[in-house]
C-alpha cells in the first residue's frame, strides 16, 4: 500500500486535507511555508500541529552542519508526529552525512530530501541505524522535468533499503495523478501529492467511453460560449 501525504503548508488546507482518510501525511518546505504565508517559522510549524495528529515533515533551512543539527534538534521538539526534513547536500553540493548521522543518534525520525539517485540512497543508508524511522524522497518529477527517467533510480533505492525496516522511500515531485499509479507498481511506501492532483486521484475509476464524452462535452460547452459560427 503506497500512502499518500498532502504536499502543503498552507493551514486551511491541511485542516481540509486532514479529514481526507486517503491523505496519511504532509510534507512542507521551507518555499511552502513562505508561499503560505509563515514569518516566524517555529510558531507556524507548531500551529501545524495543532490541526492534525497524522505524520508531518518540516524541513531545516540553515546551510551549515551545525546550524542544521540544531535546528533538527529545534524542530524534532515541535511533536511525536514530527519528521525533521534533511537535505542531502547542502547548496554547495556538501554531503550533510553528519547531520544524518547525528540526528539519527538522538533517535530523531528524519525525512532527508532532495535524493535524485540510488547511490545517493545508499549513501544515506551508511549512515543510519535500522530502528529510527527515516524517509528517503526522491524527486521523480523534478528528474524528468530534465528528460530523465526516475523509475530505475526507485528501482534499485528500493531494493538497497528492503534490508531497512525503518526506512521508507518517497515519491516526490509528483507532477500529475498517474504518478500515484506509477509508485504503487514500484511500490514506494509514500507519494506526496499537491492538494490538486490529490482531488484528481480521488475521481480515479472513469471508463474511456466517459472519458471520451466528457472531452467532447467539454469542446461543444466551450463553443457555445464563444458563440462561435462558421
Amino acid at each position: 500500500m503506497t500512502k499518500i501525504f498532502c504536499d502543503i503548508a498552507d493551514i486551511k488546507l491541511i485542516k481540509k486535507f486532514d479529514k481526507k482518510k486517503i491523505v496519511k501525511g504532509f510534507t512542507t518546505n521551507p518555499s511552502l511555508m513562505r508561499k503560505a504565508g509563515a514569518k516566524n517559522y517555529f510558531n507556524y510549524s507548531k500551529n501545524i500541529l495543532k490541526v492534525t495528529n497524522k505524520p508531518v515533515s518540516c524541513e531545516v533551512f540553515a546551510d551549515d552542519t551545525e546550524t542544521m543539527i540544531s535546528q533538527g534538534v529545534k524542530i524534532n521538539r515541535l511533536g511525536k508526529n514530527i519528521f525533521v526534513k534533511v537535505p542531502i547536500v547542502n547548496s554547495k553540493g556538501k554531503f550533510m552525512g553528519k547531520v544524518i548521522k547525528t540526528l539519527n543518534e538522538k533517535k530523531i525520525k528524519l525525512n532527508i530530501t532532495a535524493v535524485y539517485t540510488a547511490k545517493q540512497a545508499i549513501k544515506i543508508l551508511k549512515n543510519i541505524d535500522k530502528k529510527t524511522k527515516v524517509i528517503i524522497s526522491i524527486f521523480a518529477g523534478r528528474m524528468a522535468d530534465v528528460g530523465k527517467d526516475p523509475i530505475p533510480e526507485f528501482k534499485k533505492s528500493i531494493k538497497v533499503s528492503k534490508k531497512f525496516r525503518n526506512v521508507e522511500i518517497l515519491w516526490a515531485s509528483t507532477r500529475e495523478p498517474y504518478n500515484y499509479i506509477q509508485a504503487k507498481q514500484l511500490k514506494c511506501h509514500i507519494i506526496t501529492v499537491p492538494p490538486n492532483i490529490i482531488e484528481k486521484i480521488e475521481k480515479f475509476g472513469k471508463s474511456f467511453d466517459e472519458l471520451t464524452t466528457n472531452t467532447v462535452q467539454g469542446f461543444l460547452k466551450d463553443s457555445k460560449k464563444s458563440r462561435f459560427k462558421l
